[in-house]
């Protein structure tokens, strides 16, 4: 069924909201390409995560700075392998989540996506069937900003031209739909596409009732 509310935008997360973790198989495709111990490779990859995706240190770098925590020489050809697997990995979709997102769609409501992501994701959200659900894409790396920054919710908002109370923001971490909050966005924390249906819904029969 359509969900219509009325005079808000709904703006989604996209990992684990909009698509799954990266599961074992993908991990351990990252190590077997890697060579490297588990313990090696993790650290690093997650250290260095939110510069990746502040679009401060380039992708090639990433791997590089990898390969010199774990005292190893990543080749050429090694780090665009590991690259392609790493970038597979986080193109799952919830179906779920998705047909919330048709149902948002077929009801008139606005939606846009902001995520956390390095300057190679802005294609693929942009320009696969997803892209064509949303108004905007906003992307960190491209920004120069990371959530739960106070000044990324606000670029989202002067892009938007909408006032805080006019904003739906759903991530499923906390801390970052806490820093929507300190704005005056309301917010959900995503657990399951079920529980943000009801959530989206009840958001649909107040904006109705108010219209």
């Amino acid at each position: 069924m359509p969900i219509s509310i009325p005079g808000k935008v709904v703006v989604f997360d996209y990992g684990e909201v909009i698509s799954y973790s990266p599961s074992d198989a993908d991990r351990q495709a990252l190590l077997s390409i890697a060579r490297v111990p588990e313990d090696d490779f993790w650290p690093p990859y997650w250290a260095n995560r939110d510069a990746l995706d502040r679009g401060t240190l380039p992708i090639l770098d990433y791997w590089l700075e990898i390969a010199r925590h774990a005292g190893v020489d990543f080749s050429e050809s090694q780090i665009q392998q590991l690259w392609i697997a790493d970038y597979r990995s986080w193109l799952s979709v919830n179906t779920d989540t998705y047909e919330i997102l048709l149902a948002l769609r077929d009801g008139g409501t606005r939606i846009a996506l902001l995520s956390n992501a390095g300057y190679d994701f802005g294609g693929y959200f942009r320009h696969g069937p997803m892209g064509s659900l949303f108004e905007r894409v906003f992307v960190s790396a491209e920004m120069g900003r990371l959530k739960p920054e106070r000044a990324i919710y606000r670029d989202v908002l002067d892009e938007l031209q909408l006032d805080a109370s006019d904003m739906i923001f759903v991530d499923n971490k906390a801390v970052n739909v806490d820093g929507a909050a300190e704005l005056g966005i309301e917010g959900h924390v995503f657990t399951t596409a079920e529980l943000l249906r009801t959530f989206l819904e009840a958001r649909s029969l107040t904006a109705s009732v108010s219209v």
